[in-house]
C-alpha cells in the first residue's frame, strides 16, 4: 500500500488516536461518496458472524472504491455503523486484523455509530466512506 496523498492531522493537545486519525485534509481530487457497504458475498450471502461481515464489508469498500479509481489510501472518512456495539468492543483485535487486511494502516476520520438495526435483516454493520482519488 503507498502512503496516503492527504493529510493526516492528529493535534498533539488532543489525546493520540488509536485506530483513526482526529482530522484529515484532503489533497485536490474526485470525491467519491461510497454508498453503505454490509458484509454480502457476490451471491447475495451473509455471514451471521460480526467479524466475518466487517471483512466482507471492508472488501465490497475496496471493490466499490476500486471501481471508481480509488485505493484505500484515498478514504478520508469512515463511518462505521454497528447492531453491538458491545460485541464490536469485545472482538476489537479481529476486527482490526480484518481492517488492516484491506486497507492496511490507514487510518482517516472515523467514527463508530450505533444503530438499532440495518435494512438488510441479519446485517450487523455497515461501512459508508468518503475518498479524494488525486
Amino acid at each position: 500500500m503507498t502512503k496516503s496523498p492527504h493529510e493526516i492531522v492528529n493535534p498533539e493537545s488532543l489525546y493520540s488516536p488509536r485506530g483513526f486519525a482526529h482530522a484529515v485534509v484532503a489533497a485536490p481530487g474526485r470525491t467519491v461518496y461510497l454508498g453503505g457497504q454490509i458484509g454480502v458475498r457476490a451471491d447475495g450471502s451473509v455471514p451471521d458472524d460480526l467479524v466475518e461481515q466487517f471483512d466482507q464489508a471492508c472488501a465490497n469498500m475496496v471493490e466499490a472504491l476500486s471501481a471508481a479509481g480509488g485505493e484505500p489510501e484515498h478514504l478520508v472518512s469512515l463511518q462505521i455503523f454497528a447492531t453491538d456495539v458491545g460485541e464490536y468492543a469485545a472482538r476489537m483485535e479481529e476486527i482490526g486484523e480484518a481492517y488492516r487486511k484491506h486497507f492496511g494502516k490507514h487510518y482517516p476520520a472515523m467514527a463508530l455509530l450505533a444503530t438499532f438495526e440495518l435494512f438488510e435483516p441479519g446485517a450487523h454493520v455497515e461501512l459508508v466512506g468518503t475518498a479524494v482519488v488525486t
